[in-house]
């Protein structure tokens, strides 16, 4: 099992952003990065005739980074290609399989309402089942 601060925890390795929370960006700092679980989700993996060796988390990325289009572009596109190309992963004591981005690029959501430009990553965690 994965949890959303395993892979905070995990991001934070890039070196991308000042801020990182899970399920709440408090203050909207600039150059944060928020992690949340998928809003749609999956049913459990189920293997015909019993359990599978894997599991699935959806995961939602939200780069509140700051007033500049350009450069919030750029940060999301930075953490886009690091997850996109990123090799032999380890989250927490977990095994993942596979990152799957759900997008060709990260999705410009516009501005709040401080005027702060925001992308989202969507992306699935496949990932080794403990018992």
């Amino acid at each position: 099992m994965i949890t959303l601060a395993n892979i905070r925890d995990f991001l934070k390795r890039f070196d991308l952003f000042e801020h990182y929370y899970i399920g709440k960006l408090d203050n909207k700092q600039d150059k944060s990065l928020g992690i949340y679980s998928l809003k749609r989700s999956e049913p459990p993996v189920t293997a015909i005739g019993g359990d599978s060796s894997y599991d699935i988390k959806g995961i939602s990325l939200l780069i509140h980074y700051n007033n500049n289009a350009d450069e919030t572009e750029i940060a999301a596109l930075r953490l886009f290609e690091k997850l996109r190309t990123v090799k032999d992963v380890t989250i927490g004591n977990t095994q993942i399989y596979m990152i799957q981005l759900l997008m060709p690029e990260p999705v410009d959501v516009g501005t709040d309402d401080k005027g702060v430009y925001e992308r989202v990553i969507e992306m699935k965690i496949y990932y080794e089942r403990k018992n």
